[in-house]
């Protein structure tokens, strides 16, 4: 893996890490405080989470200057892919008395690998380095 990929991998890993702290401190608040249904809970954080990822990955991991309405509507197609199937297996798995922690990280791994490769492969095929943070450097 060249140099830039990796960087690129690290990048969207600690942003996806960060990512997936809101996403947990927004479903724990669901679950605990607010006393929401874990996949109610679930779809609420992930939503958050999304918009937050989507933010930092396009402007500090890809560093694409593709049009946003453009690459957001490509993100939401993913999601809405794998927003009604994991919202789902965490309906399933949580009723079925599987830990609601448990299948909320799980899921979240599954989405971090899936997602990467869509926005690299997908998203921001051929605009990656384009916008102006990448021209200064």
């Amino acid at each position: 893996m060249k140099n830039k990929e990796f960087v690129r991998v690290l990048k969207f890993t600690l942003f996806s890490v960060s990512a997936g702290i809101i996403q947990i401190m927004a479903d724990t608040i669901g679950l605990e405080v607010l006393h929401w249904k874990p996949h109610v809970s679930y779809l609420i954080a992930l939503i958050l989470s999304v918009l937050y990822n989507f933010t930092v990955n396009r402007r500090f991991t890809f560093k694409s200057a593709n049009n946003i309405p453009v690459a957001m509507l490509k993100v939401a197609l993913f999601y809405v892919i794998f927003t009604p199937l994991s919202t789902w297996w965490t309906k399933v798995l949580t009723d079925g008395g599987a830990n609601e922690y448990v299948v909320l990280v799980g899921t979240m791994l599954v989405n971090f690998v899936t997602e990467f490769l869509y926005c690299k492969f997908v998203v921001y095929r051929h605009s990656e380095d384009t916008n102006d943070l990448a021209k200064r450097a």
